[in-house]
């Protein structure tokens, strides 16, 4: 397979505030931080990264939509709260047809139970949750494999 030379990431709302936001559940790296080894750690295997954080649904829609057209072979998606609610992100990577891992920080089923329902799972190629940053390089890990 040639594979996953373009990989995007997304991540979903209120991500912007790793580090800062309840630091117990999400950690204490930043966005920034989790960004930065991903773009290494790609660039080392020969692949380029590019990761993209909106709060607006509408934003992470349309980057899902342009990815149709870019060259993108794989996603990796934290939809944080979105997971829970948005059809309409699931419909756009559902029309994408492009391979995706889902990814929480957080192990989403030992939490409230609003958020034990996922609109993405069953079109994902795999989720990944509860195992913090390192689920990131794990994601990144299968694309870059999948190559």
């Amino acid at each position: 397979m040639a594979g996953a030379n373009k990989i995007l990431v997304i991540h979903g709302p209120n991500l912007n505030l790793l580090g800062v936001r309840e630091p117990e559940i999400y950690g204490n790296n930043t966005l920034q931080d989790i960004n930065r080894n991903l773009r290494v750690f790609a660039k080392d295997a020969g692949a380029d990264l590019e990761a993209f954080q909106s709060n607006a649904e509408s934003g992470l829609i349309g980057r899902v939509q342009m990815a149709m057209n870019d060259g993108t072979d794989f996603i990796i998606i934290n939809p944080a709260a979105f997971t829970h609610t948005s059809i309409a992100l699931r419909d756009a990577l559902a029309a994408a047809k492009l391979p995706f891992i889902e990814i929480h920080l957080s192990n989403i089923f030992s939490r409230e139970s609003f958020r034990h329902k996922s609109y993405f799972s069953d079109l994902a190629v795999g989720v990944i949750s509860g195992l913090g940053i390192k689920g990131y390089q794990l994601a990144l890990e299968y694309a870059l494999a999948s190559r």
